[in-house]
């Protein structure tokens, strides 16, 4: 799958950093948009990668995290991010907006070429350094979420989980939903991934998951 010029990703499948530090977004500015790992930016920043089902909501947060209501389009109709999406954050690294899985109301063949890009990239893009998989806390656990989990495992991406959603469901509810996965989740891995609780509507999780990412950029 991977071209000559481009090698596909062997990190480790965590990265826990300890590191804590603070960061701010002081800029946050569109790049390119493009169906080809090939054609992304040819810089060695940073990239976190942001997926998840259709309608999970990533839109949403990717404007939240940056502060910014109209970088990333949100839309009524999911599926809507078909290409991947280079924001330049702080001039520092990027973060990229990738098409949602599990769309099923598009023809066969594009579900096919959507998967293709996003395998290529996940795969063969050195400068992603993690993937964040997000999961609608308002669900149980989703067969095609713990797929897709597992296939991350089986190729050695680094990933973290992010639960998008939670001020939409009453605490104890939340708490059932995100205990059910981590329990499917230990059927599968040794040790958990990083996982972070969010919400694009209150903020939450915004401190955390942004420490998260300036931890492991200070580490590299």
């Amino acid at each position: 799958m991977c071209k000559d010029n481009q090698k596909p990703n062997k990190k480790r499948i965590f990265a826990n950093k300890k590191i804590q530090t603070d960061m701010e977004i002081k800029s946050a500015e569109f790049v390119i948009s493009n169906s080809s790992v090939g054609k992304c930016p040819s810089t060695h920043a940073p990239e976190y990668a942001f997926i998840g089902r259709s309608n999970v909501g990533k839109s949403s947060l990717i404007n939240m995290l940056t502060n910014n209501k109209k970088l990333a389009k949100t839309s009524a109709t999911p599926g809507k991010t078909l290409l991947i999406n280079h924001f330049l954050i702080n001039n520092e690294w990027y973060l990229v907006d990738l098409p949602g899985y599990g769309y099923a109301k598009i023809s066969k063949k594009e579900q096919e070429k959507l998967q293709q890009i996003i395998s290529s990239y996940i795969l063969c893009r050195e400068q992603m350094t993690n993937l964040f998989v997000l999961v609608d806390s308002r669900h149980e656990p989703q067969k095609i979420d713990m797929e897709f989990i597992e296939w991350l495992g089986e190729n050695g991406i680094p990933f973290s989980i992010v639960f998008t959603k939670a001020d939409k469901s009453k605490p104890t509810k939340l708490k059932a939903n995100i205990d059910a996965y981590l329990k499917a989740l230990k059927e599968q891995w040794e040790e958990l991934p990083p996982y972070f609780i969010t919400s694009s509507e209150n903020k939450t999780g915004r401190t955390e998951l942004l420490n998260y990412i300036e931890s492991i950029n200070k580490s590299l």
